[in-house]
């Protein structure tokens, strides 16, 4: 019976997996370890870029040094690997910025904690530490945060110079002054409000990123139909959703069959009669233009033209979303009820040319705030990376309006916290004060990582750091334009406190529940049955 006892039993299907204690751990963290190294080359202002190539016939190229974009592109297996994808998109979802960064502290965490169990502490004592470690580094973080929202001038300035250090790690670098000031005029304009939909992005082959601009109105990239007013001021809209061809029969297999072809022409008239009759009830909500998210015939179209009435064929359910959004109107789909229907305005419609295209330009509409920025540059692969640039910039300052405390960047405020993790590691007795120094070390990982993608002597540049902040010089950072160290007040190196504080919460919780791992267990997979029954 004893010999029984002691042969392995499996609980599970044929062809489930699972992997216990120590291989289970060391699997997730080589997982996790691997995904940081992937994006830690694009950290900082002189980080490096990714070509990322679909799998899709005619292989679409992307070129980034985005880490969600990175993240988001490529499948991983892992499941440790997966939790940091995961945490990298919140963080974009949530403030826009810092993606790389939560993703690099979190798989540093880990590789300081495969050393410390190597050293048979226990994963609950080096939670325990953590936990500590990230209150005290919460709370040195809030203590540095500065305000200056009462302070009109010196909080544009601060979101100017909060642009500025955001753009610097992107393709945008070389001219983040012009797109700083582009930023921040297009947050200023939503007056507290954050809704970043009334921004909308246009992207126009041609010239150069410098020849982009903010349009104080709103661009549709769309055509006005044949023989239809090309500019209308005191504009009423209605905006549809809706088909214009004749209804369909909805009969499945249903035919129509006749003896003459009097009888063909008799149906065309009647669909006809019947696309005259939608025409006429749309016209009834007395408007000059009318914008539908399908296509306008040639025949409504003709009869929209014949009424004096603009309208716009096919805008897509983005273009019009934002459109309602921006107009104040709503979108429609029946139209037996005027009274009933909330029409868009605006002062001025008229077609602009950008490049070598027409689009249609709305000025005056009734939400002020809304505005176009339009970006221009060579290659398509460059107005996306100018877009995901922008958007990460126009992401952060909405959330800077909103929580307006601001830390200094260039790696100063991770060397603050990892002081402060430092000094309360030892004050504390026992085996928590040792992950507490491991918690420091990955947080003076960031700094390091930051000076290595810029080519200089990432040791030398991280010890004169450490010396200065424990001189209390608390605001210096890293200068890599010089390669040296500086105080970011002087070099108005800022970033958004809610950015910093997001990253080490969502980092540090990210890597606990990796750490708390002991077991993977893999489902198996389905079977496949061949089908002896075809239809």
């Amino acid at each position: 019976m004893a010999s029984l006892s002691m042969a392995p039993v499996s609980i599970f299907k044929h062809g489930a997996d699972e992997e216990k204690a120590e291989t289970a751990r060391l699997s997730s963290f080589v997982g996790a370890i691997a995904i940081g190294d992937l994006v830690k080359s694009t950290l900082g202002p002189k980080g490096m870029d990714k070509i990322l190539l679909s799998g899709a016939k005619g292989g679409m190229v992307t070129v980034t040094n985005d880490g969600a974009t990175i993240l988001k592109a490529i499948g991983v297996d892992n499941p440790a690997a997966k939790v940091l994808v995961d945490m990298s998109k919140v963080q974009d979802d949530e403030v826009g910025d810092g993606t790389t960064s939560v993703t690099v502290l979190a798989a540093e965490l880990l590789r300081e904690a495969e050393l410390l169990i190597a050293r048979k502490l226990h994963p609950q004592t080096i939670i325990s530490g953590w936990r500590k470690a990230t209150q005290a580094a919460r709370e040195a973080l809030r203590e540095a945060a500065a305000d200056h929202s009462n302070d009109p001038d010196r909080f544009q300035e601060d979101l100017l110079n909060i642009a500025r250090t955001t753009l610097s790690s992107k393709l945008l670098t070389h001219h983040k002054d012009h797109f700083s000031k582009l930023a921040v005029n297009a947050v200023m304009r939503l007056k507290g409000s954050g809704n970043l939909e009334a921004i909308h992005v246009i992207k126009k082959l041609g010239g150069s990123l410098t020849d982009s601009y903010l349009d104080e109105g709103f661009l549709l990239d769309k055509k006005i139909g044949v023989n239809q007013p090309k500019r209308l001021e005191n504009v009423k809209i209605l905006i549809a959703n809706t088909g214009m061809d004749t209804d369909k029969i909805k009969i499945f297999g249903s035919r129509v069959r006749v003896d003459s072809t009097a009888k063909v022409a008799e149906i065309e008239l009647a669909e006809k009669q019947k696309m005259k009759e939608k025409v006429d009830r749309i016209l009834k909500h007395g408007i000059n233009c009318f914008i539908n998210r399908q296509l306008i015939y040639n025949y409504p179209e003709q009869l929209f033209a014949q009424a004096g009435v603009m309208a716009i064929e096919h805008a897509d359910f983005a273009g019009v979303e934002r459109l309602a959004l921006v107009t104040g109107g709503e979108i429609t789909s029946t139209f037996d009820h005027p009274e009933m229907v909330k029409l868009g305005h605006c002062k001025l419609i008229e077609e602009v040319m950008i490049g070598e295209d027409m689009l249609i330009h709305f000025s005056g509409v009734a939400m002020g705030e809304a505005c176009t920025v339009v970006l221009r540059g060579a290659t398509q692969q460059i107005l996306d990376e100018a877009e995901r640039s922008l958007h990460d910039a126009l992401c952060v300052l909405a959330q800077t309006v909103k929580e307006p405390r601001t830390v200094y960047g260039g790696g100063c405020s991770e060397m603050l916290m990892a002081k402060v993790v430092s000094d309360l590691a030892n004050r504390t007795p026992g085996k928590e004060a040792v992950a507490m120094e491991s918690f420091a070390k990955a947080l003076r990982m960031l700094p390091t990582i930051i000076a290595d993608n810029a080519g200089y002597d990432s040791a030398d540049l991280v010890a004169q750091l450490r010396a200065a902040h424990q001189e209390n010089k608390t605001t210096y950072g890293l200068d890599m334009s010089e390669g040296s160290i500086g105080d970011m007040v002087t070099l108005g190196i800022t970033e958004s406190f809610q950015v910093k504080r997001q990253m080490l919460l969502s980092a540090s919780e990210a890597a606990e529940m990796i750490l708390r791992v002991d077991n993977i267990i893999k489902a198996a997979p389905r079977k496949r049955v061949p089908d002896h029954h075809p239809c």
